[in-house]
């Protein structure tokens, strides 16, 4: 359907309050959240079709169904003659005020008692109308007053604020509630053996059902006319979702009734993420200015240009027979390319974006404990509804123990078959991990025999003839260029693989709950990600050029065997390959990402909706719309979390190398919050609603990569860059005495001798030339290089390491704000509850 077709029906929304007869549906608006009597909501859809199922599957819905109807919950099937499609049905449930009040319960659900007093103690910021262009109207940002809340007791409905018993609990709760009976509800009769087979998750997984899901509120491109639906989805699409918005705040308040806390506490966590983007982009883009001003400075770019330093030196070949001797000028280019990148702004921005991870870090756990508070999630816990027993695991259990806390019989998975499981699990992991390092290998090994072939070709130079960009097209920049699309394309055909293969691991191991089936998945993910996208990085940044030799002596990859000798820096440095490697694989991620969260969806449900398209829209109901769009599974955000975790280690891990990767993140990411959630309000289904406190196990990652981002920063300025060994030069080598870089590059090349050419050859590296005692030998100024990168590694982990903790320790977690309004709740709590026992005692005696 699209926002500009007709709609000629004139009962658009819910406004049927028929008694209980039935309603034609072609009388029935298609757009109604109700059953037909226009008066009790549908909580929740089942859908099946019945055409090939056998007796078991059809026996199994109807003792399902029928226990559905004995706990309570209210059921209405639309037979498949009444579906667009004509072979599904559709089970609509609604759970009346009984049922919602006693799992309310059940669950402590934190509902309203007492309208919060503290707003007159909130204060404005000053200059708070510079923000004005970013806001949302006030009822967008908040649609819900601030209230105190409390556990809900169904024994005591007058301490609460229950105005209305059917809106009280909000359709996000509601959607909650059910799924949590749906969850536990058997399928099987008294008279089975079996009794433990229940869940609307076994049931989808065996097909007796095809979909279980809430609804939404309404079409996302227009309002209901009734004023008894919230059309939210509709106020989420057009105040969140449009990409117009994308200067505005998010109106979190809204995702999070809407949807629930688990998917509220993403957005804004990537919302947070994003503006911290801002002050990292903002320096980063001033350290890449600072390099491109002072061009005029670079004295070593100068005298690899000039003809008569860079113009005479004769290089040693860069590989076997196929290169030839070469002239240091011809790097001109690239050595001013990489002054854009390796200059000292270079250590300033590596140490400011050390103390600005924790910074972010620090600064979430505030925001997340003041959405903790807003959200009533200070105390929570993980809830039965987490940590209930997977199917599968159910499935494969062949004994039964006590458990000591409920001290009823769980099924419990015999030991030897769970050490089996997972040594089999650890050593899958193990091998796919070898097959990523063997295809990186594999790249590595392409680079070494295509650069040969590359300088075969480019010998005479025939790119020079090309006005524009033939003077930049060098042997390095093509091999390197070419090695990082290959590794890219590798990189994406490897996700499409193992994805599959880690949910494989994950199943093969059995988890006992959903919760810790999702960190288990997780942890393999994250590590097949980070040694499929980093370790090309990890290569061109701590291995590439290290390892060479020297004339006459050169280090081959696998032996003098392969002929396949290991690759050395340009003069100008490894720094701007590493570069040249980050930016391709970073943006290419972000871009194809981006067009496939967006595109595929689209797509699929573009296709899966054709035949209703043919159809009068009078005919396409509320929950048929909704079964045609993609279902959001409960690993829907684990995706958004793994790409948004890997963009963060780029720009962490190898920030050093380039300054504008914040700059980059911060764009995609802004596109990444608007696709993200157009995708969740117009492409999916509705998710269950589902609380969480935090981000989970991704917090973890996050402060791990923090750490490493120190360390991998340190030795790439030291190692990778070029900044320490000219430090070290104009500080102790300097031939005048004066703290410039002339002479820079003629003191960095060691001299071979060969006799068939009268000219001295030179190489990189810090040798004794021939002749000398210690000929070919690493010189003192070697040494003194080594120890002063091993001396600024050091410094800068222990400054920056310092700065972290005593940032991390003078921030608390919690605002002092927050903390006080928590005890002011939980002491409120206490004494509205004393005053209104004390209440029920009083009109008791009298």
């Amino acid at each position: 359907m699209s926002p500009t077709d007709s709609f000629n029906d004139d009962l658009n929304g819910c406004n049927q309050h028929a008694s209980g007869s039935a309603i034609d549906k072609q009388q029935q608006s298609k757009d109604s959240v109700f059953f037909r009597d226009g008066v009790r909501r549908i909580d929740f859809v089942l859908s099946y079709v019945d055409e090939k199922d056998g007796e078991r599957k059809q026996e199994r819905r109807r003792i399902y169904e029928d226990n559905l109807v004995n706990v309570g919950l209210e059921l209405e099937t639309e037979s498949k003659s009444e579906s667009e499609d004509g072979k599904t049905y559709f089970v609509k449930i609604h759970a009346p005020w009984e049922v919602l009040s006693t799992y309310a319960s059940v669950l402590n659900l934190k509902v309203p008692f007492k309208v919060d007093d503290t707003l007159d103690e909130k204060t404005e910021m000053p200059m708070s109308w510079l923000a004005t262009p970013f806001r949302l109207p006030k009822d967008i940002m908040h649609p819900e007053p601030d209230y105190f809340t409390a556990p809900f007791n169904k024994d005591k409905p007058d301490f609460f604020l229950i105005n209305d018993k059917d809106t009280f609990f909000p359709p996000s709760t509601r959607n909650r509630i059910v799924y949590y009976i749906l969850s536990r509800c058997s399928y099987t009769g008294e008279e089975c053996a079996d009794k433990d087979k229940k869940g609307i998750k076994r049931l989808l997984n065996n097909s007796t059902y095809t979909a279980a899901f809430p609804l939404h509120d309404s079409r996302y491109w227009t309002r209901s006319k009734d004023a008894n639906c919230e059309s939210e989805r509709y106020t989420l699409y057009k105040y969140w979702a449009k990409f117009l918005c994308f200067f505005k705040e998010q109106p979190l308040d809204l995702v999070r009734n809407y949807y629930g806390e688990k998917i509220g506490i993403y957005f804004a966590w990537l919302g947070f993420y994003t503006e911290m983007l801002l002050f990292a982009a903002v320096v980063g883009t001033i350290c890449f200015l600072y390099g491109f001003l002072t061009f005029d400075d670079n004295e070593w770019s100068k005298e690899i240009c000039n003809e008569k330093i860079g113009g005479n030196i004769v290089m040693c070949p860069l590989c076997d027979k196929k290169c030839s001797f070469w002239k240091l000028n011809t790097t001109c280019n690239s050595s001013w390319q990489s002054h854009l990148f390796d200059n000292v702004a270079t250590v300033f921005f590596a140490i400011f974006m050390g103390i600005w991870v924790t910074l972010f870090l620090e600064f979430w756990k505030r925001r997340q404990a003041r959405l903790e508070y807003e959200w009533d999630l200070f105390d929570f816990e993980e809830e039965q509804q987490q940590l209930q027993l997977r199917p599968e695991y159910e499935a494969k259990c062949t004994k039964h123990e006590k458990n000591p806390i409920t001290q009823e019989m769980e099924p419990r998975l015999p030991l030897t078959s769970k050490c089996v499981r997972t040594c089999l699990s650890g050593a899958t992991v193990l091998l796919w991990i070898s097959l990523i390092i063997a295809c990186i290998i594999g790249v590595i090994a392409y680079r070494l025999a295509v650069y040969a072939a590359f300088a075969s070709i480019m010998k005479q130079s025939p790119t020079n003839h090309l006005e524009v960009v033939g003077p930049y097209i060098t042997p390095q920049l093509a091999t390197s260029v070419t090695a990082s699309c290959i590794n890219f394309v590798i990189i994406m055909i490897l996700n499409l693989m193992y994805e599959k293969v880690a949910i494989w691991i994950t199943d093969m191991e059995i988890p006992k709950t959903h919760l810790e089936y999702e960190n288990k998945l997780t942890v393999k993910m994250f590590l097949f990600q980070f040694v499929n996208y980093y370790s090309s990085c990890f290569y061109v940044a701590f291995f590439k050029g290290k390892f060479v030799g020297y004339p006459g002596d050169y280090a081959y990859m696998f032996g003098k065997w392969s002929k396949l000798r290991n690759e050395e820096c340009d003069p100008g440095g490894c720094l701007i390959e590493l570069t040249t490697q980050l930016v391709i694989v970073m943006t290419g991620k972000q871009v194809w990402g981006n067009i496939q969260e967006a595109l595929v969806p689209w797509m699929m449900n573009w296709w899966g909706s054709r035949k209703a398209r043919n159809h009068p829209e009078s005919l396409y109901s509320r929950w048929e719309q909704d079964h045609d769009l993609q279902g959001f599974g409960q690993l829907g955000l684990f995706d958004e979390y793994l790409e948004m975790v890997i963009q963060f280690g780029f720009i962490t891990l190898f920030v050093a190398s380039f300054p504008l990767a914040p700059l980059l993140a911060l764009i995609n990411n802004i596109i990444e919050i608007r696709v993200d959630a157009w995708k969740l309000t117009t492409q999916f289904r509705r998710p269950v609603a589902a609380k969480a406190h935090s981000i989970g196990a991704w917090e973890e990652i996050l402060n791990g990569m923090a750490v490493l981002s120190v360390v991998t920063n340190a030795f790439i300025v030291a190692f990778t860059s070029d900044m320490i060994p000219r430090l070290v030069y104009m500080y102790a080598y300097q031939p005048d005495g004066e703290l410039n870089m002339k002479g820079y590059i003629n003191n960095s090349l060691s001299v071979f001798n060969i006799s068939e050419i009268p000219l001295e050859n030179r190489y990189r590296d810090y040798r004794y030339p021939p002749g000398h005692e210690k000929q070919y030998s690493h010189t003192m100024q070697f040494w003194h290089i080594l120890a002063a990168k091993l001396a600024f590694v050091i410094i800068m982990e222990h400054v920056v390491f310092l700065v972290k903790y005593f940032v991390a320790w003078l921030i608390p977690d919690v605002p002092s704000d927050v903390r006080a309004r928590i005890k002011r709740e939980r002491y409120l709590v206490q004494k509205e509850l004393h005053d209104y026992e004390h209440l029920q005692e009083m009109r008791l005696s009298d």
